[in-house]
């Protein structure tokens, strides 16, 4: 025992990505980041990922002896990625003199809907990670995974669940702070590989995280930030690697300096499907995108064209995730005849955004951005916005083009930081 005084110490959620346990040196370099922050007197929850590719291998398994894997066998299958890092976690924190004791995510208390393989976190029932941290212990949940609530069977959350999971772990014991420990020093105003100018962030507000994550920022998952903003968690972005301060995301206050435009983000495996021949009447829309939610499809950018003429068709163009067209395709073809003439899909298309909460204030950023693009005779096949965000539909092999030109345009440079926004 260290004799620390019981309940009084802060809690601390920590978060490795997979890259930070990817082998037994990084194991054991995530084991003494926690064990430092146990030994500054904070009490230590740590949530972390599967190693590096392991998630893939399993799934590559998976596919080598099924053409279409159970789902219930399928997270049975890929849950075990991250109990092999808490384990070998906990045995790295034993050596260092500290208990550790590792939690699958339903020993942890982490309760899911049934959905397998995208299943969402409805409750944590963290008595187990309490009773544990009270024994003194430094406690290891396995991240991307929980127990659903009707059926107990094991369930996964999807791509990036572990920040889910941390962030969730966080709110149930009222944290002082999540921390989430990846390969980046933080959040950029771009992508650093595709604009080496590119600019951390001290912080960043929830609604701009959220624009962020959900029109391509990496560094942290969508559905993480959403849960911390509704249950205000104070997240904190760093890197594995080095122990230098990240990025904090926190809630809009009046102290945050509000630069017009805060990060220029992007994706490119967006996939275009255009619906030709859409009847002009009510609820037309509404079966599309119902066939779409039911198939678990992610609508990304919608547009309607009206029909010009009495009587006449409209079309209705969205994107959805490279990944999801096959399936998308699928829960529409039903509909042929009945909701539309026919289906149409586009090129291979790529998104290109600007997220700034100083535009709510500043008008003409719109106009800015198209007319940076026309100058690199960029076409804009779709637009959407919000009062904190512009997002462009563009022609995929464009989009590093786009992203340094607008990155450039909003002088988001490292070395311009003065004079932003004013």
């Amino acid at each position: 025992m260290h004799g620390y005084s019981h309940g009084v110490s802060e809690i601390v959620v920590m978060k490795f990505g997979g890259t930070s346990v990817a082998d037994a040196q990084r194991i054991k370099r995530a084991a003494a980041r926690i064990v430092a922050k146990r030994e500054e007197g904070k009490r230590v929850v740590a949530v972390l990922s599967a190693r590096g590719k392991t998630t893939d291998e399993l799934i590559a398994m998976a596919d080598e002896v099924s053409r279409a894997p159970d789902p219930r066998e399928m997270d049975m299958l890929l849950s075990t990625g991250e109990r092999i890092s808490c384990a070998l976690c906990a045995m790295a924190i034993h050596d260092l003199g500290h208990r550790a004791i590792s939690f699958t995510g339903s020993q942890a208390g982490i309760v899911t809907d049934s959905s397998h393989t995208k299943a969402r976190i409805l409750d944590v029932r963290a008595d187990r990670i309490k009773a544990a941290l009270e024994e003194d212990h430094i406690v290891l949940v396995a991240g991307f995974q929980g127990v659903s609530t009707t059926s107990k069977e094991v369930t996964t959350l999807g791509r990036g669940g572990s920040d889910t999971t941390a962030v969730a772990v966080a709110a149930a014991l009222e944290a002082e702070e999540c921390e989430i420990y990846t390969d980046v020093e933080g959040v950029f105003s771009a992508d650093p590989r595709i604009v080496p100018g590119a600019r951390k962030l001290d912080a960043v507000s929830f609604e701009e995280m959220l624009d962020m994550a959900a029109s391509g920022a990496g560094v942290l998952q969508l559905r993480s930030v959403e849960y911390a903003r509704n249950h205000g968690v104070k997240i904190h972005c760093r890197s594995s690697f080095s122990d230098a301060p990240g990025t904090v995301v926190i809630e809009e206050s009046e102290t945050m300096e509000q630069p017009l435009i805060t990060a220029v983000t992007h994706l490119t495996a967006e996939a275009r499907i255009t619906l030709v021949g859409v009847p002009d009447e009510p609820g037309a829309a509404a079966r599309i995108f119902d066939a779409l939610a039911d198939a678990n499809v992610n609508v990304d950018m919608i547009v309607q064209n009206e029909p010009t003429s009495a009587g006449g068709k409209a079309e209705i163009s969205f994107t959805v995730p490279d990944e999801d067209l096959r399936i998308a395709r699928e829960a529409l073809e039903g509909l042929i005849g009945d909701a539309f003439t026919e289906i149409r899909e586009g090129a291979q298309m790529g998104k290109v955004s600007i997220v700034g909460a100083g535009m709510r204030s500043h008008p003409g950023v719109a106009a800015k951005v198209f007319r940076v693009l026309a100058d690199e005779q960029i076409n804009i096949e779709m637009i959407s916005t919000s009062p904190i965000k512009i997002s462009c539909v563009i022609p995929r092999e464009q989009v590093p083009q786009a992203v340094r030109a607008l990155h450039e345009a909003f002088e988001l440079q490292a070395e311009q930081t003065s004079g932003i926004g004013r």
